[in-house]
């Protein structure tokens, strides 16, 4: 059910990766793997001092991707977006105990070296604003995770 190219769009973040900031420092490991017969990307974050998963899906009938993330610090998101180019825009909106609410886009975009990078922002203003929640590059430890359960029982 999920053969379509469009369920392959966002393969190219399947792998062991390290993780690192802008100078040079590292962020974490992180590891994507495809699970649930290749309909989805399990994601699996460690970070200094933080952990997260994340559920990624390509859905035909909105024709876009959605995360779905929860980390150790209680960050619960639902992000929507679609591809352009090398890049996959994710963004959503998470409402806080308080009222408020803070506009999240994560944009992973495939380079030519095989790193990815991963740029997210977030806004506070509705848009008006944007500031730098998180800019990670990706560099391969292993290449082509595939969990168990991404193929169907023989």
């Amino acid at each position: 059910p999920c053969s379509a190219p469009e369920h392959r769009q966002f393969d190219f973040w399947i792998g062991e990766w390290e993780v690192k900031t802008p100078d040079g420092k590292v962020a974490g490991t992180n590891r994507i793997e495809r699970v649930e017969g290749g309909c989805a990307l399990q994601e699996n974050w460690t970070g200094a001092g933080n952990t997260g998963r994340s559920l990624n899906v390509y859905w035909p009938g909105d024709r876009k991707w959605h995360q779905f993330w929860i980390g150790s610090g209680g960050l619960v998101m639902h992000l929507s977006g679609v591809f352009n180019g090398d890049a996959l825009r994710l963004e959503g909106v998470v409402p806080l105990a308080d009222g408020r609410s803070i506009q999240h886009r994560l944009t992973f975009t495939k380079r030519a070296d095989g790193t990815v990078r991963q740029f997210w922002e977030n806004s506070a203003d509705a848009g008006k604003t944007w500031t730098v929640a998180f800019d990670g590059l990706y560099t391969r430890i292993r290449a082509g995770v595939v969990a168990g359960a991404s193929a169907p029982p023989a």
